[in-house]
């Protein structure tokens, strides 16, 4: 029987591990605290954002992983190991069984930078899931029948779309635009119109609470406060769900364009299975108020967030083996 023991989701904006037996154990920032005087990691994940945040100077942050793809790889290969020994703990005395997904649109030459990063980190045998597939199988959908399903996972680095039937991506496309886009055209939008600069959680907290990829019937607002980018003092400012959604608006179309595409590609078969089973969003991007009205309203196909979206990819990462062992389908 084949299984694994870790399931990694390593995301641009996060990293979410599944543990066999356990199920999601682990969802914290991609995110390395660096010291550059003593030329050292001194933390990984929330901890390192919180000493981030809170020190100066030599301190700084360091994101390995960038629209899907490793952009520092001996920062990327000692946060894995953290991971990986922190989710094993007392049973580290053997190598674990490790499955990793990769976005659609990485190449074989980053596709092997990734699994050797996983075994210089301390795996057994890597087994790489792409990224549609696991959201697929975390979303709850069978995907060993011959029928078609359309999944878009939206990240913190890239949206990947794909259509699957029997086990495998039939149309598939990737783009890089993710929740940490979303952040950016939020942080812009707001310095544009208000001369006002304003910190990652207040733009998170706006995305959260106003903002919106779909006009809404009653527009919203909520106060920030940061700094004028003119005088440098302290400043506070109204700012509404319409300013956001027309800040976000040229992203979200580029998503609903490159789902539109897929559908465009797809085998009639498969696109009649889609337009009967819907849409599914996947990732922590799928939250964005509005995306699904958005999606509807440019394909006419219903679309709906799976639940636990953000965790979805790790927890089909870690099952992955063991439905393609029952399928009959093992990738080896």
């Amino acid at each position: 029987m084949a299984f694994t023991d870790i399931g990694i989701d390593m995301g641009t904006s996060d990293i979410v591990v599944w543990y066999r037996g356990k199920g999601v154990i682990i969802h914290e920032p991609t995110l390395v605290a660096y010291d550059k005087e003593d030329d050292r990691m001194i933390a990984f994940g929330e901890e390192a954002r919180q000493l981030v945040t809170r020190t100066q100077g030599s301190i700084v942050a360091i994101r390995p992983f960038r629209a899907g793809v490793i952009s520092d790889y001996s920062v990327m290969e000692r946060l894995m190991r953290h991971y990986i020994q922190l989710a094993m703990g007392r049973h580290m005395f053997r190598k674990p069984y490790i499955s990793l997904c990769v976005p659609s649109g990485v190449t074989e030459v980053e596709r092997r930078a990734v699994e050797e990063a996983a075994y210089q980190a301390g795996a057994r045998d890597v087994t790489i899931v792409e990224t549609t597939v696991a959201a697929a199988i975390g979303a709850g959908i069978d995907i060993t029948k011959p029928v078609g399903n359309l999944v878009v996972d939206i990240g913190g680095g890239t949206t990947d779309i794909a259509v699957i039937s029997l086990g495998a991506p039939v149309i598939s496309d990737s783009i890089k635009i993710g929740g940490s886009v979303f952040n950016e055209m939020i942080t812009r939008a707001i310095r544009r119109q208000h001369n006002l600069f304003i910190d990652n959680d207040q733009v998170e907290e706006v995305k959260v609470r106003i903002g919106t990829a779909f006009k809404r019937p009653k527009p919203e607002s909520m106060q920030v406060s940061g700094r004028n980018v003119l005088t440098g003092l302290p400043k506070t400012v109204s700012v509404t769900s319409e300013e956001i959604r027309e800040s976000l608006q040229d992203v979200t179309g580029r998503i609903a364009d490159a789902v539109h595409g897929v559908l465009e590609k797809t085998p009639p078969e498969l696109a009649a299975d889609i337009t009967l089973r819907g849409i599914v969003l996947t990732g922590g991007g799928a939250l964005l108020d509005g995306l699904t009205e958005l999606l509807e309203e440019r394909t006419g196909i219903n679309t709906m967030v799976a639940e636990n979206p953000s965790e979805c990819v790790a927890y089909g990462t870690g099952r992955y083996l063991e439905l393609m062992d029952e399928f009959g389908r093992l990738p080896y």
